[in-house]
């Protein structure tokens, strides 16, 4: 574990250093868990986002964006549950001063149980080679069983803790199992309290009573108050869908891991409306969908699963998160959950208004069924860069840093260098990336040696670099770099557009997320 914490400290330098992401006003020495994309950042934050946009309503013809306001009427996140339970159960301790949100603390306590028992089949694995039944030592070791056990105990004390919102016993099991502050080594523990997550601020002159609205801690409502906009206008036909990217804000108390759990943070949702009693199917369908988009990326089948909620949401009747395998442990990037009708219902409650959906097929009206994809930004930028990141030792003892990032999101897809700053070189250079630079990110490189030049593209994940030299002015030929494998080819300038645009386009991805 300290080994991948120490490669997770180089990432988050690695991604200062080459301006993928900075602390925000970090000249005023930075705002607690706020960071804004430098210049390569926002590239590949964009190319996520189109990534993610195209997949959903260039495939799907059932399914539309929109980009809904930050703020909404006060009311909106009364009728969403979010002003009465939108909370996070907080703990202090008294000698270190440090909060902590109580359901964090046992989950890693759970963790250490789980890397307990991975130890002892590491162990035994060792000892026993090929002929080692891994289930079956699960099953029978009496040291494995004595550390399930007391893991099946904790877990469920948690979730019956969660499930009823009992504040005494989250801290009860903190005290049971002598959990310590990571910082003071004590267990000198406050109660555990809630505390509301939303930013709220004024609308209005104060003088003439102002107005006390919200920034929305989630896109999600944006989309359920326009739904019957988007479907009268649009003559939608259920089952159908509405997208969004766009900023949330959360008042985290805990936050933490760089940009895993931000106070102002991106989301891409999609909201899909369906017939009551076919959510279950749809829940299905969705979920195997959103794993397909995930993997296509190609970064490891392995580094995701899904992990079904302990807790429901109060507004699900099914939940389950992809999660990927970031340095620090699997966690979750997206949601899929089966939202039930409780948000239009409860609109529909507390604005007056009808919103139910007419159905011509079945000739009837109904408030409609929602399944719900929700999946940050940020995550996803992170899990990328952190499965990108790669320290190799070369056959001639040097080593690189290279970021093997997916090439379709890459933010520069094609470096073009001149051998040398001369003999119309760099002109020849110029000419090749004017001809490129319409359909691909490009960038000109001509300082330093070409070792440095290539060295600095591996570490923002260029996948083809071009370099120009003497024959190229008499045979129009140059020499293309892959950054994966390091290998070099001769090809005619007229063959780039087309080597580059095979590897770069997103339809090879999209095709295997239709399969």
């Amino acid at each position: 574990m300290a080994q991948q914490e120490d490669v997770f400290k180089k990432l988050v330098a690695h991604c200062k250093e080459y301006g993928f992401v900075f602390p925000s006003s970090e000249i005023y020495d930075g705002l607690g868990a706020v960071y804004d994309y430098g210049q390569n950042g926002v590239e590949l934050k964009n190319n996520i986002k189109k990534y993610w946009w195209d997949s959903m309503v260039l495939l799907h013809e059932n399914v539309v964006g929109i980009d809904a306001a930050i703020f909404m009427h006060p009311t909106t996140w009364k009728a969403s549950g979010h002003v009465d339970a939108f909370n996070d159960p907080l703990i202090d301790n008294k000698d270190s001063k440090k909060r902590y949100r109580a359901d964090v603390l046992i989950e890693d306590l759970l963790a250490k149980y789980d890397d307990k028992i991975e130890k002892e089949v590491e162990k035994a694995a060792k000892r026993f080679g090929e002929s080692f039944d891994a289930a079956l030592y699960r099953q029978t070791n009496p040291r494995v069983q004595e550390h399930q056990a007391k893991r099946d105990e904790i877990h469920a004390r948690f979730v019956k803790a969660l499930n009823d919102s009992d504040l005494a016993e989250l801290k009860q099991i903190i005290v049971d199992y002598e959990v310590v502050c990571p910082i003071s080594g004590t267990k000198n523990w406050t109660d555990v309290r809630q505390f509301n997550l939303m930013f709220s601020t004024e609308m209005g002159s104060t003088a003439d009573g102002a107005m006390k609205i919200y920034l929305r801690p989630e896109t999600a409502q944006g989309i359920f108050v326009n739904y019957l906009n988007v479907q009268k206008t649009g003559r939608m036909k259920i089952p159908f869908g509405i997208a969004q990217i766009g900023k949330a804000f959360r008042n985290e108390i805990v936050a933490r891991q760089f940009i895993f759990r931000m106070r102002e943070f991106e989301q891409m949702e999609m909201q899909f409306f369906v017939r009551p009693g076919t959510e279950m199917e749809w829940f299905k369908q969705w979920k195997e969908t959103r794993l397909k988009w995930h993997k296509a990326l190609g970064l490891g089948d392995h580094k995701y699963r899904f992990h079904d909620h302990d807790k429901l949401a109060h507004y699900a009747n099914a939940a389950t998160d992809i999660e990927f395998e970031m340095p620090f442990g699997f966690k979750e990037v997206e949601g899929i959950h089966s939202r039930t009708d409780f948000d239009l219902s409860s609109h529909e409650k507390y604005s007056g208004k009808s919103i139910k959906y007419f159905d011509p097929e079945l000739n009837e009206s109904y408030t409609p069924y929602v399944i719900e994809t929700s999946i940050g930004v940020d995550r996803t930028f992170l899990s990328i860069m952190a499965a990108s990141y790669t320290e190799e030792q070369l056959e001639n003892g040097e080593s690189r840093v290279v970021l093997k990032l997916p090439a379709v999101l890459a933010p520069i897809k094609l470096a073009v260098m001149p051998l040398v700053k001369k003999d119309g070189l760099p002109e020849k250079a110029r000419e090749i990336m004017n001809s490129l630079k319409f359909d691909f990110k490009c960038q000109y490189d001509e300082k330093d040696s070409i070792g440095k030049r290539y060295r600095r593209q591996d570490a923002i994940g260029t996948p083809f670099c071009v370099t120009v030299d003497h024959d190229s002015l008499t045979d129009n030929t140059v020499t293309i770099r892959y950054r994966d494998t390091m290998q070099q080819e001769r090809v005619p300038v007229e063959k780039l557009h087309e080597i580059i645009a095979q590897k770069v386009s997103m339809k090879e991805l999209f095709k295997k997320i239709v399969e």
